[in-house]
């Protein structure tokens, strides 16, 4: 077994991170106050157009903001993409809603759009308006924001577009991130640049990311004692982790070539194998490839998604399945699930899976992801 582990996707800093950090230590600003958390909200509004931004403690926090200026309440209904990470739904529970699962789509692997209409023409048949909708854009790829938006727009309910995933990509000109009422980005140890952990809200609206600062700081209100009137959290990110963002944000490009790299060198080294097929790039969007992800077909090919891992694992190499859907996890059953025709997000997450997309592997170590794909794909007789 190789000494040396082979990451799925591990942080990469890119060598002014430290600068930035000596310098909240040398002028003393530690807490979430700081030249370092201004700039670093300034980088994002600048890379993503946004108005207006709020750098916070995780992503999940930021959904959780979202929903609160929604005014999401105790069984209001909020639609969410099945196929991503719990983190997408989870702040649907702390407001005691009601999350409603939505089946992606296999061109994009993101939100169904017919799925969607489907279940907002349902609800409008009930009588019953949906508070928002959770969109969220998968392992670097935008969904169809423009058909989404359209639809949401036609029966009037607000986009939450996480895009923990997918800082960078673009969809038909527009960053990710931008296309709904808010946008929220993760900058956790895995993600394309990282603050060790934190987040960010994104708005056109200034007004809206007003208020966000101030729930995420326990809803301060201006006097000279202690005011509070109403909930708030303490959401912010900190000025140390702030400036390895500002350090990171610097090297965000090359870091999203190095990925599209890495998932290039995948195609080329696999794409003569029967019985794969990579997450395609939709027409119109540029796609991050934060993460590589392929489709296995284990009636061509006599092997389980599973059993690659087990077999790349035994290597020393990091690769897992795609996410589980919402709606399969014992945490949502019994929630609602729209899927247009067939139960897309279910078989993506049994044939997916995503393979080591580190920017910090060598070009041996990809070549030699490569050849054991092949070995194990290809002689799949031998393992029998």
């Amino acid at each position: 077994m190789s000494q040396c582990r082979i990451f799925l996707s591990s942080p990469h800093m890119g060598g002014t991170e430290m600068k930035y950090v000596q310098e909240a230590f040398d002028t003393n600003w530690i807490a979430p106050l700081g030249e370092n958390v201004d700039i670093f909200e300034d980088q994002v509004k600048e890379f993503t157009g946004a108005n207006a931004a709020c750098a916070l403690a995780s992503g999940t926090g930021g959904i959780h903001l979202a929903l609160d200026l929604l005014e999401v309440g105790r069984g209001d209904i909020v639609l969410c993409s099945s196929l991503t990470f719990v983190a997408s739904a989870n702040p649907v529970l702390y407001h005691d809603a009601t999350p409603v699962f939505i089946d992606s789509e296999m061109d994009s692997w993101n939100m169904c759009p017919k799925a969607l209409e489907k279940a907002l023409k349902y609800y409008k048949m009930q009588g019953k308006q949906p508070k928002a909708i959770i969109v969220v854009n998968l392992y670097g790829q935008s969904a169809r924001m423009d058909e989404i938006s359209e639809i949401c727009r036609r029966y009037g309910v607000p986009i939450i577009e996480d895009a923990a995933e997918s800082l960078g990509a673009v969809y038909k000109g527009r960053m990710s991130g931008t296309f709904g009422k808010f946008g929220i980005f993760s900058f956790n140890g895995n993600k394309i640049i990282t603050t060790s952990g934190g987040g960010m809200i994104i708005s056109n609206d200034e007004m809206l990311i007003e208020k966000a600062l101030k729930k995420a700081t326990q809803s301060k209100e201006v006097a000279a004692h202690y005011q509070h009137e109403s909930v708030g959290y303490n959401y912010r990110l900190s000025n140390v982790c702030a400036g390895i963002g500002r350090g990171q944000m610097e090297v965000l490009e090359a870091r999203i070539q190095q990925k599209r790299d890495i998932f290039d060198k995948y195609v080329e080294g696999l794409e003569d194998v029967e019985g794969i097929e990579f997450m395609p790039e939709i027409e119109g969007s540029y796609h991050t490839r934060w993460l590589s992800t392929m489709l296995i077909d284990s009636k061509k090919l006599g092997i389980t998604v599973n059993e690659l891992i087990e077999y790349l694992d035994e290597h020393n190499i990091e690769s897992r399945p795609v996410w589980k859907p919402l709606h399969m996890q014992p945490l949502f059953e019994g929630t609602t699930y729209f899927s247009n025709e067939e139960d897309n997000s279910k078989y993506l997450f049994e044939h997916g899976i995503c393979l080591p997309s580190d920017t910090k592997m060598t070009e041996e170590e990809i070549e030699k992801v490569i050849q054991l794909c092949r070995d194990r794909l290809l002689t799949h007789e031998l393992f029998a």
